[in-house]
Formats: structure tokens, C-alpha cells, sequence
């Protein structure tokens, strides 16, 4: 039960990270494509203001999940780390060199270091969310074997599902920041940026949508067992998903920039939940839940102090994330 549990919460972690992290990592793909210099000014000072005050606390949700990944689950964790540490090790380096970016060009105030520094950011922006997909690939279609040695460094993350699966990183990333960022364009009380990121959030949620409905023959010839769960057990999540989905694309023509904030966070979570659903109780081939858990010795501490550190950490990130939704100062 209580390795259950902790998985429960480690998904949340990681749900919670691909909702804000991954609408940071869109934020530069779209800092990328907001055009020249002057063009771009205007865009680049909404995404700017609006990731700058918690790009790096939504990184706590990373590390959350790592850590309690590795404490919780030592058996899965470490031939997920050793088979995987060429894709996490390009992952990491990514964040790093988007975060060295994106306060480096701050204070910049040279034109060309602002478009050095400004294309680092973007582009590991894009590359980032795309070795994390690729990873999370490579788990659901079951190439990371049981054993330190056994897996292929290169294949494992390096196959249909594996890179399908990060192409669609990098989309929803690209999505739920243009979404979450036509509301923030109207609070500033700007409508030319509202009705550009709702442009741009109506294209990227038809091509998401086009790309995870193109990603199911690719699983069924590449991971038909995740294939068998998500039709099965996790229908439910993949229907919820689509009709999130598609209810956002409508609330995007009809203008309701907040409402439609919930429903993107909706698709994509059920997307989430869905492979988490499919796979149970699998956590590697031949590896259950029960299996790769520590021993009770480890697992209740670790549940009370989850319990003690959410008192301190969720009211804190709420109070964060509300302080900074407020109009920019002009």
C-alpha cells in the first residue's frame, strides 16, 4: 500500500512538472518565433514576465520526482539511470544552458549576446522537453531491462515510440505555453498578443491533437503492450484526453483565455495518468510496484515526510504563483 502511495504522489510530481516546467520549455519556442529584435520586443516581455519569477521553482517538481524515484523505487531507478544517461545527461545539460540563457540575457546589453544568449534559451528549450519525452519513451514501450548492464544505451531511447513520445513533449510544451499565455496577454491588457497566442495555441493544439492520434499505430507496432493498456484499463484517460482536448480547441475560438487554461491542463494530465494507468502495476519488464519498492523501513518515513514538506511546500508555491499573476508594470 504504501508503495501505492508513493507512486501516486511521484506521478503527481512529475504531472505537476510537465503543467509548469513544460509551459516554461514552450515559453522558449515561442520566444524563438516571436520574430526580430523590435518586432518580437512585445512577446518576448510577456513570455520574459511571465516564466522569469518561477521558471526555477518549477523545477522543484523535477527534483521531487527524482529524488523520490530513487528513494522509493532503487530497483527501477537504477537501471532506468544507467540505461538512460545519455538522453538525462543531454536533459540536464539543457536546463542548465536554458537557465544560464535566459538570465544571462537579461542582463545583457549588446544586441548580438541578447540573440546569443536568447537562441541558447530557445533551443534548449526545445531539446529539453524532447530527451525527457524520449525517456519516458523508452520506459512505456519496456526497453529499460532489469539489471545495470542490460540495456542498450542508444536503442533504448532511440526507437519509434521513444522519439514519438518526445515529439509530443515538445508539443504540448509549445501548447499549454501559448494557451497559458493568451490569459496573461489579456491581464496586461494587450490584444494583439492575446488574439497572436491564441493563433498559435488554435495551430499547436490541431497539430498535438494529429501527432497523439498518428502516435497510436506507432505503439501498437512498437509497444503493443502499453498499446493493449491504454485501449484498455485506461480508455477512460485516452477518451477524457481527446475530449479535454477538443473542448480547448472551442473555448480557444470562443475567447475564454482562463477556462480554457483548465481544460489544456486536463488533456494533457489525462495523457499522463492514461500511460501511468496502462502500465500498472509494470514499473519495468519483469519489475512490479511491489518489487522495486524499498523496504517498509524506508517507505514510512519517506510518507510522513512528504506529509510534513507539503505543509511548507504547497502553500508557499501558491502563494508564488499567485503573487506573480498580476499584470506587468508598464
Amino acid at each position: 500500500m504504501s508503495a501505492d502511495i508513493l507512486l501516486a504522489v511521484l506521478w503527481i510530481g512529475l504531472t505537476l512538472y510537465a503543467l509548469f516546467g513544460g509551459a516554461d520549455f514552450g515559453g522558449g519556442l515561442w520566444d524563438l518565433l516571436a520574430g526580430g529584435s523590435e518586432r518580437g520586443r512585445p512577446q518576448r516581455e510577456l513570455i520574459e514576465h511571465s516564466i522569469g519569477p518561477v521558471w526555477e521553482a518549477n523545477h522543484v517538481w523535477l527534483i521531487f520526482v527524482i529524488t523520490l524515484f530513487w528513494t522509493a523505487f532503487p530497483a527501477a531507478f537504477a537501471p532506468f539511470a544507467a540505461t538512460l544517461y545519455i538522453p538525462l545527461t543531454l536533459a540536464a545539460l539543457g536546463i542548465i544552458a536554458r537557465g544560464a540563457a535566459f538570465a544571462f540575457r537579461k542582463v545583457s546589453d549588446r544586441l548580438w549576446q541578447r540573440r546569443l544568449f536568447g537562441a541558447a534559451f530557445a533551443f534548449s528549450s526545445v531539446v529539453t522537453p524532447f530527451f525527457l519525452g524520449a525517456t519516458l519513451g523508452a520506459v512505456a514501450s519496456g526497453r529499460v531491462p532489469v539489471g545495470i548492464d542490460a540495456g542498450d544505451i542508444w536503442t533504448s531511447w532511440w526507437n519509434p515510440t521513444s522519439v514519438t513520445t518526445g515529439l509530443i513533449a515538445v508539443g504540448a510544451c509549445a501548447y499549454l505555453a501559448a494557451v497559458y499565455l493568451t490569459a496573461d496577454a489579456r491581464r496586461a491588457g494587450s490584444t494583439a498578443l492575446a488574439e497572436a497566442f491564441r493563433l498559435r495555441a488554435l495551430i499547436t493544439g490541431l497539430a498535438l491533437g494529429a501527432l497523439t492520434l498518428a502516435g497510436f499505430p506507432v505503439l501498437r507496432a512498437d509497444a503493443p503492450a502499453l498499446f493493449d493498456g491504454l485501449v484498455g484499463t485506461a480508455l477512460p484517460l485516452a477518451i477524457t484526453s481527446v475530449a479535454a482536448g477538443v473542448l480547448s480547441l472551442g473555448l480557444l475560438v470562443a475567447r475564454r483565455y482562463l477556462l480554457v487554461r483548465l481544460t489544456a491542463a486536463i488533456a494533457v494530465t489525462a495523457v499522463l495518468w492514461a500511460w501511468g494507468v496502462a502500465q500498472y502495476p509494470v514499473m519495468l519488464p519483469g519489475l512490479t510496484v511491489d518489487g522495486a519498492a524499498a523496504s517498509s523501513s524506508v517507505l514510512t518515513p519517506v510518507l510522513w515526510v512528504l506529509g510534513i514538506g507539503s505543509v511548507l511546500l504547497v502553500p508557499s508555491l501558491v502563494y508564488l504563483y499567485s503573487v506573480f499573476q498580476r499584470s506587468p508594470q508598464r
